[in-house]
């Protein structure tokens, strides 16, 4: 059932523009090097206040991070409601995610993904939230899959595992892309990424034009 939006409110606005202010700061510097002092100046705030906005650190990084994906995921629904195919919808998705920090209109910065993975292993209170923002990540693969099955594309699969494989995949190929390796680029992580989905998937190569 659709609701109202809640108005924006001051505080609404404010929070915002901390969360962008992180956002941009570790992505920048690293959370390591980030401190409370560098966001609340950003925004000419007071550190105060942004601690009463977030609490500690790790907050503020896991909500910079939630801010962040916010975009990717409304950019996604548009994507879904405009392309049909799970073939093409699997191939925005890859794009996006390889390069997500070249696509205009995308904010997310697998940096934030970088700090949030290597507090989650060192701080058990993180887990929770890094486990909840890959969950939100596998059932978007988990929902495209199971449309292509409901549309005739593909013979039923596990979706889930699935979604559990290929979204390792990609966050692997990702660091290797995003630390410059020099064999995975982003052609070679597309190719295999892409390989694998049809693979696991059943897709069936795409038809051939025919010579005029």
């Amino acid at each position: 059932m659709a609701t109202a939006d809640k108005p924006t409110t001051v505080a609404d606005v404010r929070r915002d523009q901390m969360l962008a202010a992180a956002a941009t700061q570790i992505a920048e510097r690293g959370f390591s090097d980030t401190r409370i002092a560098d966001v609340a100046k950003r925004v000419g705030a007071s550190p105060a206040l942004v601690i009463y906005y977030f609490g500690t650190r790790e907050t503020l990084l896991i909500e910079a991070l939630r801010w962040s994906e916010a975009s990717f995921y409304t950019a996604t629904e548009e994507m879904l409601l405009s392309t049909t195919s799970l073939r093409d919808r699997l191939e925005t998705l890859v794009e996006w995610t390889l390069v997500a920090d070249k696509q205009e209109g995308l904010t997310g910065d697998w940096g934030l993904w970088f700090d949030l993975w290597a507090q989650a292993f060192r701080h058990p209170e993180v887990k929770k939230d890094r486990a909840d923002l890959d969950a939100q990540w596998r059932n978007l693969i988990v929902r495209v899959v199971r449309d292509g099955i409901d549309a005739g594309e593909i013979a039923s699969v596990d979706a889930e595992s699935f979604a559990i494989m290929w979204t390792s995949l990609l966050d692997g190929l990702v660091v290797q892309v995003a630390l410059d390796d020099p064999v995975v680029d982003v052609p070679r992580a597309r190719a295999i990424a892409l390989r694998i989905a049809h693979q696991e998937l059943g897709l069936p190569a795409p038809r051939k034009k025919a010579r005029r």
